[in-house]
């Protein structure tokens, strides 16, 4: 390609490398696209083989299978590759045509193509005569020993796929089941779907993981709002204890509360009735001292009285102050 593209001036050799790397980038994830920009170059640079080439794949990739064809016959004429071939049976096939796609399978060049496509050229073959309802003739073209040779080629798994496929179509549900089950075995990237289909003959159901993880979120989401309910469940429940025991502790500080006022008034009673007590006994005791400080007035009194009359002094003239 690098060759071709020095043919050009540098701009445009630039200009039309940029839209088959942008073909090549989404070739695998946007194949309409891809197809877009290499049409894009078709248009800058008609006269290179591999610019023809890569809009045959992608408008195969694409499915406009017309396009795609007449440009799979310009790359054959325009540069003698006819590895092209297999695709251009299967867009035969794909445009209602299986007769012309076992013709391309037969054609003299196809002894010379690589394994791989031999391989490919096999497939479209049993395909086209699917198509024509010859399901025994498919299966016969199929059996070939490469069927069970050890090797890591891509086309293993799709051989194998396609004879499990056309043995179901058979009735030989048995054989399509062993057979799905060693496409499966050599299929690591699971292009086939090999292992999809031996579930559903064994009457499993696969499950997408992507659907699973949006079942477990769902599942997750539902908890989480049964366990909020419960939550608030649970508090109301709690809180009307709560409620409950607030009444009845009001209630005993109340209580308390009366007890204590009337703790109080008797305190206060027996206060008062302390103090009269206090008061009437230092009543009595006042009493009593002056009953004392007379008696002991008389009592001075009579001595005085004693000593005058025994002449050691004079009788007092004045009774004396109390």
């Amino acid at each position: 390609m690098k060759a071709e593209l020095r043919s050009l001036p540098r701009g445009l050799a630039d200009l039309v490398a940029q839209h088959l790397v942008a073909s090549g980038r989404f070739l695998d994830d946007d194949p309409e696209r891809a197809y877009l920009h290499a049409r894009t170059a078709r248009r800058l640079a008609a006269r290179l083989g591999g610019v023809r080439e890569a809009v045959a794949i992608t408008a195969y990739l694409a499915e406009h299978y017309d396009e795609a064809l007449t440009e799979f016959r310009a790359v054959r004429r325009m540069t003698g590759n006819h590895e092209v071939l297999a695709m251009m049976a299967d867009c035969e096939r794909a445009l209602g045509r299986p007769e012309k796609a076992l013709t391309l399978t037969r054609d003299k060049h196809a002894r010379d193509l690589s394994e791989a496509t031999q391989i490919e050229l096999l497939i479209v073959a049993a395909g086209a005569r699917r198509d024509l309802g010859q399901t025994a003739a498919a299966i016969q073209t199929l059996e070939v020993p490469e069927l069970t040779k050890r090797t890591r080629a891509e086309w293993l798994p799709r051989l194998r796929y396609a004879y499990a496929d056309a043995l179901e179509e058979a009735g030989r549900t048995d054989d399509a089941l062993i057979w799905f089950h060693r496409a499966a075995g050599v299929d690591a990237e699971g292009t086939t779907g090999a292992a999809e289909r031996a579930a559903q003959l064994e009457g499993l159901e696969f499950t997408d993981l992507d659907e699973a993880d949006d079942y477990e979120d769902e599942t997750y989401d539902e908890q989480a709002n049964v366990s909020d309910e419960k939550a608030e469940a649970l508090a109301d429940v709690s809180d009307e204890p709560d409620d409950e025991q607030a009444d009845v502790s009001d209630q005993v500080d109340d209580e308390q509360a009366d007890v204590s006022d009337e703790l109080d008034d008797v305190s206060d009673q027996a206060d008062d009735q302390h103090q009269d007590a206090s008061g009437e006994q230092a009543g009595a005791s006042d009493e009593v001292d002056n009953q004392q400080d007379d008696e002991s007035d008389d009592v001075e009194l009579e001595g005085v009285v004693d000593d005058a009359l025994d002449g050691e002094v004079e009788p007092p003239t004045e009774k004396p102050e109390d």
